[in-house]
């Protein structure tokens, strides 16, 4: 009796062996399935620096200009909108820590800082509001979010929701291609 118990206990002790090996096989297998949480900061810095030079192409109803460059010892990137006419606007990219930030200096005069949002993959940064100056997010109107989209090294595209009362008003979009 007492080597039958002891064989059942050793099987017992198998089975459990292989079903715990085949539920990590398992949970491994599901784990290598999912997405690719986010990217991060220094990674997606990198890709705005890959954007220095000049661009052309739509942004609303007409044609826009965009220029980006590497600045501040190679910290920040700068991203210049409709350089030279009165709707100039600046916005500034650079790392803090383990966050990718950007503050966008706008022609209505607030300046909301934004941070890199785990949405973020290799081909769409997306950035959210974190903070800002000269702003009250429930009451004022300011850029809220937005979407940077790398369509290959010379196109891109953005989008960037504009907030009103503490809410979605629109969107403004622009499809740009490096300048030849």
């Amino acid at each position: 009796m007492r080597s039958s118990r002891v064989a059942i206990g050793r099987r017992s002790q198998w089975v459990a062996g292989v079903l715990v090996v085949s539920l990590g096989f398992t949970v491994q297998a599901a784990e290598s399935t999912k997405p690719t949480p986010g990217i991060d900061a220094r990674t997606a810095w990198a890709q705005l620096a890959s954007l220095a030079g000049a661009w052309e192409g739509t942004a609303g109803d007409g044609t826009g200009r965009v220029e980006y460059r590497v600045a501040s010892g190679g910290t920040v990137v700068m991203e210049t909108l409709f350089p030279g006419t009165p709707h100039e606007m600046i916005s500034m990219y650079h790392v803090d820590g383990d966050e990718l930030v950007m503050t966008h200096y706008c022609a209505m005069g607030n300046q909301p800082k934004m941070a890199l949002t785990k949405a973020s993959t290799a081909n769409q940064l997306v950035f959210d509001f974190v903070g800002g100056t000269n702003i009250k997010p429930k009451k004022d109107t300011h850029m809220h979010s937005g979407r940077i989209q790398f369509e290959g090294k010379d196109a891109v595209t953005g989008e960037w929701d504009t907030y009103v009362q503490g809410e979605k008003a629109g969107s403004h979009k622009f499809f740009l291609a490096r300048k030849a």
